[in-house]
């Protein structure tokens, strides 16, 4: 009954799979086989192992298949922008000769044809220079006294010394002895390091006569004198004479007689 029953069963296995899954005992191979006594159980059949499978086959492998390149259609270049062109300007129309006998021109407003050019404006004009003023005539003067006479003692001193110099004894005995007074003359003191113009001076005093104590004081002369000699000028009607500081004057004998000497050459020759 069990050969019967393996029998059967291997070859249902063959004839759905075409391959065997049990394969039955033989023979010999059952002898070789102790029996299995189980007590108290039933007999059993035995159960042959079932026999390996069979190796599966290996999938077929599919045929290496090249890799398809795109075609890219060629980019047409890109043409070059072309400028307009411009419409021809029409022809100015010409002018009958019926009208131009009248003197009637046909009017070319908005044409652009009878706008005469823009003139560009004018540069504004650059202002003058400033003329170049000389340093004298800038200089200013004080003043003590009157001026009877016309005799000017011109110096360069601090506004102190200056307001003492009407008492001086040296100077006072100094005009006595040419016959004039302090209230004969006017003292008149240079400021700064330039010499006074005498236009500026005879615009307050009518100088005939000056008497400097002192270097560079008044513009005419400074290079045109030297120290204790008189000197005329004849076109502006003055007479100079130059001499010493007062106070170098008044403490040395020798340059006393030398200031006296060009007194005595200016008024009492």
């Amino acid at each position: 009954m069990a050969d019967e029953q393996a029998g059967t069963l291997a070859f249902l296995q063959n004839f759905y799979t075409d391959i065997t899954l049990y394969m039955p005992f033989e023979a010999h191979e059952r002898e070789a086989v102790p029996a299995v006594v189980s007590a108290p159980a039933e007999a059993t059949t035995p159960v042959a192992a079932a026999p390996a499978p069979r190796a599966a086959a290996a999938p077929p492998v599919a045929p290496a298949v090249a890799p398809v390149v795109p075609v890219v259609a060629p980019v047409a270049p890109i043409a070059a922008p072309v400028a307009p062109i411009a419409a021809p300007t029409p022809a100015p129309k010409p002018v009958p000769p019926i009208a131009a006998a009248a003197g009637k021109l046909p009017s070319l407003a908005g044409t652009g044809l009878g706008t005469p050019p823009a003139t560009p404006p004018a540069a504004p004009a650059s202002p003058a220079a400033a003329p170049v003023v000389a340093p004298y005539l800038l200089t200013k003067f004080n003043t003590l006294g009157a001026n009877a006479q016309g005799v000017v003692l011109l110096v360069r001193l601090p506004d102190e010394r200056f307001k003492k110099l009407p008492r001086n004894v040296f100077l006072n005995n100094l005009l006595k002895a040419i016959g004039l007074v302090m209230a004969d003359v006017v003292l008149v003191n240079v400021e700064g390091p330039y010499p006074v113009a005498l236009q500026n001076l005879r615009k307050e005093i009518a100088a005939t006569h000056i008497l400097a104590f002192g270097k560079n004081l008044l513009d005419v002369a400074v290079r045109t004198t030297q120290i204790y000699e008189p000197v005329q000028f004849p076109a502006v009607g003055l007479a100079y004479l130059a001499g010493a500081e007062v106070e170098m004057i008044e403490y040395d004998t020798s340059l006393k007689k030398r200031l006296w000497g060009g007194l005595q050459r200016m008024f009492l020759s």
